[in-house]
């Protein structure tokens, strides 16, 4: 009777339809339309076969006097037979044209964390999984984005097939508008995720996009590539692995997982897929590392969500939450915690509110209709009526809760009794950003619940025996541990050993390696062009090495520019030298220092004859000379930059 009056009292926004209805965005974002340009399938084109204990065959009829979007694609109508026939031949070895080689290169995600990408290549065939971003570390001087040098898929951007996407996290997609300005291929992956893309896509205004939605246990034809999609759990909606049938084997890639028996949507994992696949016999597992070091099982998402309901139950004020805006399981567990505290919900933050925005038009965040409040009606409403999601969870120094913490949001100010929540766990490198934006929190008066002791966050990503489950159902032939450091990838490489899989079959590779295999051999071959692209602004891989080694000369020693004005008739100098200082020492506190090196300049010149045209020369003579005077008086070096205006 209770569930009955519950589901009578609540109303769930749980489509695109509805979002798309409502005339105003409580995000303060218009609602998105597909663009003409784009080609976005409402339906998947192909086949939909549903994978159980035995294969299941399934004809479909195009409707008579129509056309069909599935005439331009190929189309799977069986999935690769569960069982050998013969049960005589290895596990993973299959038995027709299996004379070729299969050839794995991960092209990113290998040594490090971020920008995953593996191509998977057959014959004159290509398929890419993944193509993800990362964020600059400290020494990448102004960089905005990093992405995987995909020049291999260029050079061979002929038989390149199609781009598979496992999930809509960042350092899976990220790279992916980038890529395409470049390569024009399809890409397939699960609804959410090619909505996530869609509005990167109208960000770059890229047109005429192939977006394929699939399903789990949908299988597509790719080429020779038979690629099937199976369901995971993960931090974010619609998370899926893939598993390739090609002439050689089947290779499985995991994508991002974690095993979690009571996820938030329901949609548990599909183990049983998993262990028919190793009954089948799986030629290549790669696999995620991420969390290998960590022992025993992931955590659910849903104990986050009790934890979360505990702290906004005896909140006074108003509560401030900030996490990853791609985590919408966390951010759904806060609205359902924010509605049962009787609480209205504000989004803030351009990343949040997209990833909201489109997550509630596809319907993968469930909220009652009088749940969101636009951010500029908080103020009407009591404190202990208020919750605000915001990004932030790293300390990024343009993101909410930072410029909330420094005073400099326009919109939301902290003040005594705030309650704020960081609901993630500190990215190794970002832990003085964290601590800073605490900090400063708690200098405006508020409290600050924080760490993973205090149980607002569980990782997306499976633990070492989550990892154990994995390799024992799967029992592939050969083994390739992806997405972590080199650390994380060795650690997995022993777990697999421990497990059973000889260590002559199990690959920690690195990025950019040929890694060829057939039913009876691996071998590492080669090595093809790979490393990271810079993106600044609206650069793309215009920032190299020289560049960045000035930017770091410029941040440690300054510059030094010297002005002169040089009559080439009468061979004088009319005007300067004037030398200017940024970044090296104050002029003014320096002036005898200024004065010496306008001398050392004069010096310089006067060994120039008077009708010499060299100026390449005598800039190169000025800042070698200059550069050595400054060195031997201060024992720093700045950039000399000579400036010679000739009249």
């Amino acid at each position: 009777m209770d569930n009955q009056k519950a589901e009578q009292e609540k109303t769930v926004i749980q489509n695109s339809e509805t979002a798309t209805k409502s005339k105003k965005s409580l995000f303060r974002v218009p609602v998105r339309k597909k663009e003409a340009q784009t080609e976005v399938l409402s339906e998947p084109t192909e086949t939909r076969v549903i994978v159980e204990d035995k294969p299941v065959r399934k004809k479909r009829t195009a409707p008579q006097n129509a056309k069909s979007k599935t005439e331009t694609k190929s189309c799977s109508l069986e999935v690769p037979k569960s069982k050998n026939k013969t049960g005589s031949k290895a596990r993973g070895v299959r038995q027709q044209n299996s004379s070729g080689k299969l050839t794995i290169i991960p092209l990113g995600g290998l040594g490090e964390i971020g920008k995953n990408m593996t191509a998977i290549k057959y014959g004159n065939n290509i398929i890419v999984i993944d193509s993800g971003m990362s964020f600059p570390d400290d020494e990448l001087l102004g960089i905005d984005l990093v992405i995987p040098d995909y020049t291999y898929l260029l050079e061979n951007k002929d038989i390149v097939r199609a781009i598979i996407v496992t999930h809509g996290h960042e350092d899976h997609i990220g790279a992916i508008p980038y890529m395409l300005k470049d390569l024009q291929v399809p890409i397939y992956g699960a609804k959410l995720t090619l909505g996530l893309l869609e509005g990167k896509f109208k960000e770059h205004r890229l047109g005429n996009v192939s977006l394929n939605p699939v399903k789990p246990r949908d299988t597509i034809n790719i080429g020779p590539f038979k690629v099937e999609f199976i369901k995971v759990s993960h931090s974010i909606p619609d998370s899926l692995a893939v598993a390739v049938h090609t002439p050689v084997g089947i290779l499985l890639h995991t994508g991002d997982f974690k095993v979690d028996m009571s996820p938030i949507d329901g949609e548990v994992m599909d183990l049983r897929r998993f262990a028919a696949l190793g009954e089948e016999g799986v030629l290549v597992m790669c696999a995620d590392s991420t969390n290998v070091e960590r022992d025993g099982y992931t955590h659910s998402e849903k104990s986050v969500g009790t934890n979360l309901e505990n702290i906004f139950r005896g909140a006074k004020g108003r509560i401030i939450v900030t996490t990853f805006a791609s985590n919408v399981h966390r951010v759904q567990q806060i609205i359902w915690a924010a509605e049962y505290a009787g609480r209205r919900v504000a989004i803030v933050g351009r990343g949040m509110v997209n990833v909201a925005t489109i997550a509630v038009e596809l319907g993968y965040l469930s909220v009652k209709r009088d749940t969101f409040i636009d951010i500029d009606e908080i103020n009407k409403l009591p404190d202990d009526k208020i919750v605000v999601i915001t990004t932030g969870s790293q300390g990024e120094s343009l993101s909410g809760l930072t410029r909330m913490a420094v005073d400099e949001h326009r919109q939301i100010h902290i003040r005594p009794g705030d309650l704020v929540v960081i609901s993630a766990n500190a990215i190794p490198g970002n832990e003085k950003l964290i601590a800073r934006t605490v900090d400063n929190l708690y200098r405006h008066g508020a409290e600050v619940i924080y760490g993973s002791s205090a149980g607002i966050h569980v990782s997306g990503h499976a633990s070492a025996e989550d990892l154990k489950l994995m390799l024992n159902m799967v029992k592939p032939k050969y083994f390739i541990p992806v997405h972590g450091e080199y650390r994380m990838l060795h650690s997995h490489a022993k777990l697999a050993e421990n497990l059973g899989i000889p260590k002559e079959n199990i690959f920690v590779m690195e990025i950019g390696n040929v890694l060829e295999l057939s039913p009876s051999k691996g071998k590492i071959t080669g090595k093809v062009p790979s490393g990271r692209i810079l993106i600044d602004g609206f650069g793309v891989g215009d920032v190299g090495t020289a560049v960045l080694k000035d930017r770091k000369q410029l941040a440690n020693e300054g510059i030094v520019v010297v002005n002169i004005v040089f009559d080439h008739k009468l061979g004088q100098i009319i005007s300067g030298p004037q030398i200017i200082s940024r970044g090296f020492v104050f002029e003014k506190e320096n002036e005898r220092l200024m004065k010496m090196a306008e001398e050392k300049v004069l010096q310089t010149w006067s060994r120039f004859a008077v009708d010499n045209n060299d100026i390449a020369g005598i800039k190169g003579s000025i800042r070698g000379n200059l550069g050595k005077f400054f060195y031997d008086r201060t024992g720093r070096r700045p950039i000399i930059l000579p400036v010679i205006m000739e009249i």
